[in-house]
């Protein structure tokens, strides 16, 4: 299964790359899909591309599905 997640635009980098970070783990991403990268964007990432920006608040609705989940599997 592929899982592509909302994550969060900490730095534009040269050469078509990003850092981002979801729930404090930073990350350098491939920025190449998207047009206009700013920080504070928020972008779905999937394996290492970001592949569209998403709007925040659907970025927190996303993310709090999928930590639902992650603590309904725990249990």
């Amino acid at each position: 299964m592929c899982l592509a997640i909302p994550v969060q635009v900490k730095e534009v980098l040269p050469e078509d790359m990003a850092k981002v970070t979801l729930e404090g783990v930073s990350k350098i991403i491939s920025t190449a899909l998207v047009d206009d990268i700013k920080v504070g964007d928020y972008v779905v990432l999937h394996v290492g591309y970001a592949l569209a920006k998403i709007d925040p608040g659907e970025a927190a609705r996303t993310l709090a599905l999928i930590r639902e989940a992650a603590v309904g599997d725990a249990v």
